[in-house]
């Protein structure tokens, strides 16, 4: 297994390098990132053909959330470039119609493990009108009962590979629902910004250093070290 450790230099850079996660898979092995995106907007297939999406990019930008498209994931979803992670996991895929379900069941099994060993206790789901809404979602629940969502998964599916990936929003809620508030305004998109959820708002355990870490070995799973290959992506 390989893992790739770091942040590349831009955003473009940065992309790439996931890409690469997918191009390693395709040659047979499995490939692990856990990592700080850049401040920015990411913005999902199905904005592109909203009316308001040129605007909502403008927004975006104006509040300081450089706006990039990506190619997993429905819907916009934000990073605020220093409490904000991604991870992602690539396998090798024989056939592509078949795993899509397991391999979202491992990656959720694998989110909910790290969240436990920061303390925060989590819920399969999520709230109505969240985030980048979707039926792959990890959630906390608040004092009044509510939930609200800490992480949201996506899948791509190529013939020769697949890479299971999502975000886990640690801090900095305020201003993370704020610029998804008028970024979804602007698509018309139904979006309750108390829907946001935050590992620090859930109490747990909020050093990004050691969520990445966590996030890392639940996503490498039960791999023996001898045959994890570490790489910098700098």
């Amino acid at each position: 297994m390989r893992v790739l450790r770091g942040r590349a230099e831009t955003i473009d850079a940065d992309r790439r390098v996931t890409t690469r996660l997918l191009e390693i898979a395709a040659d047979g092995e499995p490939a692990v990132r856990v990592w700080t995106p850049h401040r920015q907007v990411a913005f999902g297939r199905r904005d592109r053909r909203l009316e308001g999406y040129d605007r909502a990019r403008e927004l975006a930008d104006e509040r300081g959330f450089p706006s990039v498209e990506r190619d997993v994931g429905g819907r916009a979803v934000a990073y605020d470039g220093e409490a904000t992670l991604a991870f992602a996991r690539a396998d090798p895929v024989a056939d592509f119609r078949q795993g899509t379900d397991e391999r979202y069941e491992r990656l959720t099994a694998a989110v909910e493990r790290a969240l436990s060993e920061l303390n925060c206790e989590s819920v399969r789901g999520e709230p109505p009108n969240a985030f980048c809404p979707g039926s792959h979602s990890v959630s906390m629940r608040t004092a009044d009962g509510s939930l609200q969502k800490l992480v949201g998964l996506a899948q791509r599916v190529r013939q020769d590979a697949a890479v299971t990936a999502g975000i886990v929003l640690v801090d900095n809620r305020g201003e993370l629902a704020a610029v998804l508030a008028a970024v979804y305004d602007e698509l018309g998109v139904a979006f309750d910004p108390d829907s946001v959820g935050t590992i620090a708002a859930a109490d747990g355990q909020i050093d990004s250093g050691v969520i990445r870490a966590r996030f890392e070995d639940a996503l490498i799973g039960g791999e023996d070290a001898a045959d994890v290959t570490v790489r910098s992506v700098t």
